[in-house]
């Protein structure tokens, strides 16, 4: 624990204008972002007597070993550099909204030549128009199945497309009229263009102009008698009308607005938005979060705020946003919100009136939410803070293990030998803290000393780190030139290696030569899940139901899950080499025009220096290179069909795999972990 006084800084060098600053704890991790109107006034309010100091601002401060500062032009400044910095370093201590799901929502893919109505969830796409979010997926599907029989946009895939344009046969939907079918050319780009752009005002709340339109076209096929036509058009203001009744009408019809509501205690906070398009309620979202930070339901709101248009521009950001309290001051949050839209943004609390009741709606909601989340939680983090408890128990350890990593060694005979190390912060997966590595001091299958070499690496690149900075001195920032977080800049209080008494010697004995004495090692063996500490004869065995147990299990289990990815994602790479990628100089473009005009590798090793020449790009010196490198290089065993036991001669362009099947795609990779 620290004293605050240790790093307060120096009278009058705090400056007296708006800015943001960060508290770093001892490892120079930023643990929180706040932005003030006056850094000098701010700052001081946190270098007063402990004692006088809310509990969780007191906790903040002795945490913190340094506070750095960066001063702006303007509060709104402030305000979108302490968004920046709390999506960049996701401060501990600072508010952070969790969706309690991914939301889907209904989004028309207008950056595309036939433009596609499809439910989407994640992160928003450029030139795709979206409409929600929805509380279930089939709610869309039923919006949707009613307005495609008036606009009968494309909704297959892309691969179903190119089929039916490949075949001349439209899918299904394309037979009972529920799709204009432009894969086989019975609309134009253009004219399914037209399409999307209606279905997505009529999404958009322009709904009146248009079924008044249909009306007038139903009448007129009427008196003109044609009267299949004018019970179409009846029955599709019928599908119009029925999908408008999904949406009740709550404000007036050109009303755009969002509702944001807060339901709050001591410790937790649930906020419910309800977004108004045209008067009817489009969407609804919600979130939660822990109340690590001293903060008012005018701040909460403001944070809110931030997560909900931190990424939007334009019509996103509707015309009026209701709150139930103010951010304080509210002058740069509403010129923040007027800026993204491009145009004025009403900023307020209703105070009477449809909007009023409608807020009391959302509120109720709020309340609700964070009912059941607490009743949701309230099991998980007693079951997590057990589970540690018992870790520290079982093991010995001073404190709870708030940090544990674990690593695991993945190869497949002896070949491709790799390992991985997960890490789980509070009992919870930090995947952005994984880490891959390839063994590279010997060859061979040796889990032992693979271990040694993995946890000797990844210390040594922590020590490296502390020592290039002066035992994190002020100043100094954990990152790299790119700006991303150096990658062992932060050490565990706890290593688990998957094996037994072996795999934890090695561990042990690789701390001990690099003077570590101070994160303990365990190992937990798989066969009967016991738990091994070094220079111990006996394993610890934690009982069956402990929670303990269970969260090791979960680490470990998670630590091969990566290691056995990653290990597979190298073995396809090597099924998919060629001879011709030992060829210097020879890229991809290359490689393919060969096989393309030969045909196989087969056929291009049996070919003479001539018959390479003429491929286009390919010089003499160059095709005596490859002549070369295809001689020396053994030529590949045969495959084999696994299913029929018949030897299969090579003559496709691709590198078959170990079953025989030809390889067009490796493993998936991670999406997270860096490569060591």
């Amino acid at each position: 624990m620290a004293d605050p006084s240790s790093y307060r800084p120096k009278p009058g060098e705090i400056p007296d204008s708006p800015g943001v600053y960060r508290f770093r704890d001892e490892h120079r991790r930023v643990i929180y972002v706040g932005k003030a109107k006056s850094l000098r006034q701010r700052l001081a309010n946190y270098f007063q007597d402990l004692a006088s100091l809310h509990p969780r601002t007191r906790t903040m401060v002795t945490t913190a070993a340094s506070v750095e500062w960066t001063v702006v032009s303007t509060e709104v400044e402030a305000l979108q550099l302490e968004y920046s910095w709390i999506k960049e370093f996701d401060p501990r201590f600072n508010v952070k909204y969790r969706d309690d799901k991914s939301y889907p929502y209904l989004a028309v893919t207008m950056n595309e030549e036939f433009p596609r109505v499809q439910v989407m969830r994640g992160h928003k796409r450029k030139g795709v128009r979206y409409f929600g979010p929805y509380g279930h997926a089939w709610a869309i599907r039923d919006t949707v199945d009613l307005l495609l029989r008036v606009f009968p946009v494309r909704t297959c895939s892309a691969g179903v497309f190119k089929n039916a344009a490949r075949t001349g046969r439209p899918c299904l939907l394309g037979y009972i009229g529920k799709c204009s079918a432009p894969c086989v050319g019975r609309v134009s780009a253009e004219e399914h263009r037209d399409l999307a752009e209606e279905f997505s005002d009529f999404m958009a709340g322009r709904t009146g102009t248009y079924i008044r339109r249909l009306e007038k076209q139903m009448t007129d096929a009427a008196e003109e008698m044609e009267y299949e036509r004018a019970a179409r058009l009846r029955d599709d203001i019928g599908a119009l009308k029925k999908a408008m009744e999904k949406s009740a009408v709550v404000l007036a019809d050109a009303t755009d607005a969002d509702l944001i509501a807060v339901a709050e205690d001591e410790l937790e906070a649930a906020v419910q938005i309800f977004h108004v398009r045209g008067g009817r309620v489009r969407g609804q979202r919600g979130w939660v979060t822990d109340k690590v930070e001293e903060i008012t339901t005018g701040a909460l709101v403001e944070h809110a705020l931030q997560q909900l248009y931190g990424e939007e521009k334009g019509d996103s950001v509707p015309k009026e946003v209701l709150v139930p309290a103010l951010p304080d001051p509210v002058e740069p949050v509403q010129e923040w919100l007027t800026e993204r839209r491009g145009s004025n943004v009403s900023l307020r609390i209703p105070q009477r009136g449809d909007k009023k009741a409608l807020m009391e709606t959302v509120q109720r909601n709020a309340l609700q939410a964070l009912g059941l989340h607490k009743t949701k939680r309230a099991s998980d983090l007693t079951t997590r803070s057990r589970a540690l408890e018992e870790i520290a128990e079982a093991l010995d350890l001073d404190s709870a293990p708030l940090r544990i990593e674990c690593y695991d060694i993945s190869h497949l005979q002896g070949d491709d030998v790799v390992a991985s190390m997960v890490v789980f912060e509070d009992g919870l997966q930090r995947k952005s803290e994984y880490r891959r590595f390839q063994i590279k001091g010997f060859a061979g299958q040796d889990d032992v000393r693979s271990m040694h070499e993995v946890i000797s690496r990844r210390f040594k690149r922590y020590i490296a780190e502390k020592e290039k900075t002066g035992e994190w001195a002020d100043g100094e920032d954990l990152t790299e030139e790119d700006g991303r977080p150096k990658k062992f800049a932060y050490p565990p209080q706890l290593v688990v290696v998957d094996g037994g008494q072996p795999q934890v010697a090695a561990a042990k004995r690789a701390l001990d030569e690099l003077g570590i004495d101070d994160i303990a090692v365990c190992g937990l063996a798989k066969r009967l899940e016991e738990v091994w500490l070094p220079d111990e004869d006996d394993p610890v065995v934690l009982p069956r139901t402990s929670e303990g147990l269970y969260l090791l299990q979960r680490v470990r289990d998670e630590a091969h899950r990566f290691a056995i990815t990653y290990q597979r994602t190298k073995r396809s790479q090597r099924f998919r080499s060629s001879p011709l990628d030992d060829v210097p100089g020879l890229g991809d473009t290359r490689k393919q025009a060969l096989l393309k005009h030969f045909g196989s590798l087969k056929k291009l090793r049996s070919a003479t220096i001539d018959q390479i020449c003429e491929v286009p790009g390919i010089g003499r010196k160059t095709a005596e290179t490859i002549a070369v490198a295809l001689a020396q290089a053994a030529p590949a065993a045969p495959a084999v069909n696994t299913a029929t036991g018949e030897i299969m001669d090579e003559e496709e362009p691709g590198i078959t795999g170990s079953g025989g099947e030809p390889v067009t795609a490796g493993a998936p990779d991670e999406r997270r972990g860096q490569e060591t």
